[in-house]
C-alpha cells in the first residue's frame, strides 16, 4: 500500500508517504511547535510528489498519541479531513510503538523504554506487555524492574536522567518520533483490521491517556 503518515505527538512535526511499509519521501520540522503552519504545507507538498510519481495514497497512518494534547488535535483533524476528502481509511498507529520504531531503525537495541513528556517528572511509557501508560519516574523500578541493559529515549528522557543511574539504563539522545518509521506499523495496522472508515470517522478522537482539560484562553475577549 501507498500511504500518508501524520506524526505530530511531540514539539517534532513531521509527515511522509511510505509504500509497502518502506518511506519513499518525508517532510520534517524539529524547531517547536508551528504543527499549525507546517503540517499543511508537508501535505501539500508530499501529495504533489504522489501525483507526480503516479501514486495513488490508499491510506492516512495517524500517531494517535499519547502526547501533547494540541499536537494531536492538529495530526488528527487534519488527517480526518484527508480521508473524508481521498474517501480512505485512517490508521491509527500508537505514539510510543513509532518512538521505538524509531529507535530501532537509528540501531538501538535490547529493551527498549521510550519516554513521552508529560509535564513536570511524569512521562508516557509502556508497561511490560506494551500498553501506555503515565508514569511519575522516581527510580528505575518505577519504570522497569528487569536485569538486563535498557535503553531510553524521547522527549521525556532528558530530564530523567538524574534519577535512573544505574550502570544498566543507558540515555539515546536525540530519538523522536518520526513519520517516515510509520509505514510498516501502519501495514501491520491494516492486517490487524485497526482501521477507521465510514462513519466511524466522525467519532475517532487522540488516545490523550490523561483526560484533556481545555484551559481558559489568554487572549483578550475570548473566553
Amino acid at each position: 500500500m501507498t500511504i500518508l503518515c501524520i506524526e505530530t505527538s511531540t514539539s517534532v512535526c513531521s509527515a511522509a508517504i511510505c509504500k509497502d511499509g518502506e518511506p519513499i519521501n518525508q517532510c520534517i520540522c524539529r524547531e517547536g511547535s508551528n504543527h499549525a503552519r507546517l503540517l499543511p504545507r508537508y501535505i501539500e507538498e508530499l501529495l504533489s510528489f504522489a501525483r507526480e510519481h503516479d501514486l495513488s495514497i490508499e491510506a492516512v497512518a495517524l500517531s494517535e498519541g499519547p502526547g501533547s494534547y494540541t499536537g494531536l488535535r492538529i495530526g488528527t483533524s487534519t488527517a480526518k479531513g484527508l480521508c473524508y476528502g481521498l474517501d480512505i481509511p485512517l490508521i491509527p498507529v500508537p505514539t510510543l510503538e513509532i518512538l521505538c520504531e524509531s529507535a530501532r531503525q537509528q540501531g538501538a537495541k535490547g529493551h527498549l523504554c521510550p519516554l513521552i513528556d508529560a509535564r513536570r517528572m511524569e512521562v508516557y511509557t509502556t508497561d511490560t506487555e506494551g500498553k501506555a501508560r503515565a508514569v511519575v519516574v522516581e527510580n528505575e523500578a518505577s519504570l522497569y524492574d528487569g536485569g538486563e541493559d535498557v535503553y531510553y529515549f524521547g522527549d521525556g528522557a532528558t530530564k530523567c536522567q538524574k534519577v535512573l543511574t544505574q550502570p544498566n539504563w543507558h540515555y539515546i539522545p536525540d530519538i523522536v518520533p518520526q513519520a517516515q518509521y510509520m509505514g510498516v506499523l501502519a501495514e501491520q495496522a491494516i492486517t490487524g483490521d485497526q482501521q477507521v472508515s465510514g462513519q466511524q470517522l466522525a467519532y475517532y478522537e487522540p488516545y490523550y491517556l490523561k483526560e484533556f482539560i481545555a484551559a481558559q484562553s489568554h487572549v483578550k475577549g475570548l473566553v
